[in-house]
């Protein structure tokens, strides 16, 4: 009896022993280490300063960066560059027309049939807040700031304005208003039109919407953000997709987890891909189109297909996300901590770390921005003390 008691006592200590045993960490793919080769971007003509750049993007075989040129007083101008290679890069003429404009950081750009748009901001007036304006470049290829009323984008309304987008349909501003998510539409780049308030794409009973990126998608658009509920304490992903701007319809994505947005999305290989964090790291949905675009995709067209990293020291975020050729994917994050860097080779499913060619901390005057054509990658940071460009190139699906 005292041998059997015994047993039974070890069998019990060792159940408790291998309840203890942690399981293996969860241990990420070895990075792929391009070769990251540095592009030198010229200062604007006019006073000294270092560079601040922002954003970059790519179409009809023109380059585009935009930001902004800070001196020692801390006081800023806005400056944009273009390339028709990616490798070597000229200044874009600026032509501001109002005193905030003249003091504007280009923070987001689009293009259309190789004609660059640009979203700038400066904090001003009583209150600091954002005052918040469009660029179009003119035919004589000069970066010009499109004056519009103060509360077309700001006001007592205003909460947030995003993202820049361009498509066959023309341009599309993606942000939000203090009744949710709205849009800003343009056929010519020049005269937006703030839709606000729409049903569906506005909150409602449902819950509180924000509006985050957009993608253009034959014959219309397609909107990514989030939704909070009623009496809920996370947000729960949301898309919206509309041919005309004016009319949407709501699309909700899976978040078994019960915490997540979808922050970019990009139009790859016959589908629509977003990526946005979740209680985990971060998620990725997919949305296949049928004939006639995202109007076409059935209320239940999202999955989610697949997810990387890990929770980080603070709020995670994706800062931009671009399509390679073949299914290829490239997104920057970022945990709060500092920005990283990832790769998918098919449409999101799964992915690997990229390295970085500079380190990258997160904070109010640091950014990541990419964009791409076909296998070739051009990347802008700025790490708060200087900006940087490089390009590299990166392997394209099915080859």
């Amino acid at each position: 009896m005292a041998a059997r008691r015994l047993a039974v006592m070890l069998g019990v200590v060792l159940v408790l022993l291998a309840g203890c045993v942690r399981s293996p960490a969860h241990v990420e793919p070895a990075p792929l280490r391009p070769e990251w080769r540095a592009l030198t971007l010229p200062v604007p003509p006019g006073a000294p300063g270092r560079l601040m750049l922002r954003d970059v993007v790519a179409c009809a075989g023109r380059w585009f960066v935009v930001g902004g040129v800070g001196d020692p007083a801390g006081e800023i101008r806005p400056a944009a560059w273009a390339s028709v290679d990616g490798l070597s890069w000229s200044s874009v003429p600026i032509v501001a027309s109002t005193f905030y404009g003249r003091r504007h950081l280009l923070y987001a750009a689009a293009c259309r049939q190789g004609r660059l748009g640009a979203l700038g901001a400066r904090g001003g007036g009583a209150h600091g807040n954002p005052r918040t304006g469009t660029w179009a470049q003119a035919a004589d290829g000069s970066l010009r700031e499109e004056a519009a009323p103060f509360e077309l984008y700001g006001g007592p309304q205003a909460v947030s304005v995003s993202r820049l987008v361009a498509g066959p349909g023309g341009w599309v501003v993606v942000g939000s208003r203090s009744d949710g998510a709205a849009v800003w539409t343009s056929p010519d780049g020049v005269r937006f039109t703030l839709r606000e308030g729409v049903p569906e794409l506005a909150g409602d009973g449902r819950g509180r919407t924000i509006g985050l990126d957009a993608v253009a998608v034959p014959p219309g658009w397609l909107v990514v953000g989030a939704v909070l509920p009623p009496h809920a304490a996370a947000m729960a992903p949301l898309s919206w997709v509309s041919s005309d701007g004016r009319a949407w319809r709501r699309l909700a994505l899976p978040a078994s987890d019960g915490r997540s947005q979808a922050q970019r999305v990009v139009l790859v290989a016959g589908a629509v891909v977003a990526v946005g964090p979740v209680r985990s790291g971060f998620g990725v949905w997919r949305a296949a189109l049928a004939g006639g675009g995202a109007e076409r995709i059935p209320d239940a067209g999202w999955r989610r297909v697949g997810g990387f990293g890990e929770v980080g020291v603070g709020v995670s975020a994706v800062r931009a996300l671009a399509s390679l050729g073949g299914g290829g994917l490239v997104a920057v994050t970022g945990d709060g901590g500092g920005h990283g860097l990832w790769f998918s080779g098919d449409l999101g499913g799964s992915w690997r770390p990229l390295a970085l060619p500079v380190a990258v901390p997160e904070g109010g005057d640091k950014a990541v921005a990419l964009a791409s054509v076909e296998d070739r990658l051009v990347l802008v940071a700025d790490d708060g003390v200087g900006s940087l460009a490089w390009w590299t190139g990166l392997p394209i699906a099915g080859r």
